[in-house]
């Protein structure tokens, strides 16, 4: 079916609007990523979608669409973490390469993966490039235990990106930035951490890995990004094959002593993770729990309830 017959479907409105199957959605989005749709109708469905909003199904299916086309990390044999980074910093330092840098101190193989999508804020691949980390500009051939990489949202989908850049024209999010959180894009294994900022999010992400049957981590990150706020320990939950299952509890209140954070800019927190990992500054507690039940689960995820951790 072509575009226009779908945008009649979602844009009567968020109360006329009728939902897609998933199969429909996988078309609809389909199309747009192969850019098979003129811009005008790319904005309508765009608009179209940011009123009516997204049903688990019709998310299902951008999935769907998103990884029949994705450009993939081949199978290292392991299970890889995935961290999504696309909201970036405004008040709080992204801290997004820290947790990344400490998963793979520990061990982990560890793929990034964003791209800017405002220009008032400051990203993780601005920071990575203060580390000395470098941008990935195609595929690695292979991530192995203990290694990073990141790559820009364009070289694993150029469609995405294009999608993602609409909110520069119209201002306005759409199913873009909530799939590129949602998305796996390992061939092999993977372990998705997934955040969100307000708690619909949280309601249609989990509904929508429950769906997909999804091995992920979700929680309330640092203004969006999939890193714990270093001042307080969010609630942190646990999907495997789709069920889902708490692993930590949200702490109420701040930490007692709070972290000595850095200035918001990409060169103030460059040096605040480098004295971390260096043991010159502590590890803020949140995302040190947070480190621990990535590892946990990605390491041990047959596992279905694991034993409360003591930090």
């Amino acid at each position: 079916m072509g575009i226009s017959q779908y945008i009649k479907e979602i844009g009567r409105g968020k109360d006329g609007a009728r939902s897609l199957t998933r199969e429909q959605a996988s078309d609809l989005l389909g199309q747009v990523l192969d850019g098979t749709v003129t811009d005008l109708e790319v904005g309508g469905f765009c608009l179209a979608m940011r009123i009516k909003g997204e049903t688990p199904e019709e998310m299902a299916g951008f999935l769907d669409a998103a990884h029949a086309r994705l450009r993939k990390l081949p199978d290292n044999g392991l299970t890889t973490v995935v961290l999504p980074s696309y909201n970036g910093a405004r008040k709080l330092p992204v801290l997004t390469p820290l947790l990344a840098l400490l998963l793979a101190q520990r061990g982990a193989a560890v793929l990034v993966h964003g791209t800017a999508t405002e220009d008032k804020r400051v990203f993780a691949s601005s920071v990575f490039t203060e580390l000395g980390v470098p941008i990935s500009h195609e595929i690695p051939s292979s991530l192995r235990a203990g290694e990073l990489a990141f790559v820009p949202t364009e070289v694993l989908s150029p469609g995405l990106k294009r999608l993602l850049d609409v909110r520069r024209a119209v201002g306005l999010r759409n199913p873009a930035h909530s799939l590129v959180k949602l998305m796996n894009p390992c061939a092999g294994a993977a372990f998705i951490v997934g955040s969100y900022t307000h708690p619909e999010y949280a309601t249609s992400m989990a509904a929508t890995w429950s769906l997909t049957g999804a091995h992920a981590l979700l929680l309330r990150g640092t203004e969006g990004e999939p890193v714990a706020d270093a001042r307080r320990t969010p609630r942190m939950e646990v999907f495997r094959h789709g069920a889902r299952t708490e692993v930590q509890a949200q702490q109420e209140g701040p930490l007692a002593k709070l972290p000595a954070l850095p200035a918001v800019d990409a060169t103030a927190t460059a040096a605040y993770i480098r004295a971390v990992l260096d043991g010159e500054q502590p590890i803020p507690t949140p995302i040190a729990l947070q480190v621990e039940h990535i590892l946990r689960a990605a390491q041990h995820h047959e596992h279905a309830n694991p034993p409360a951790l003591a930090i």
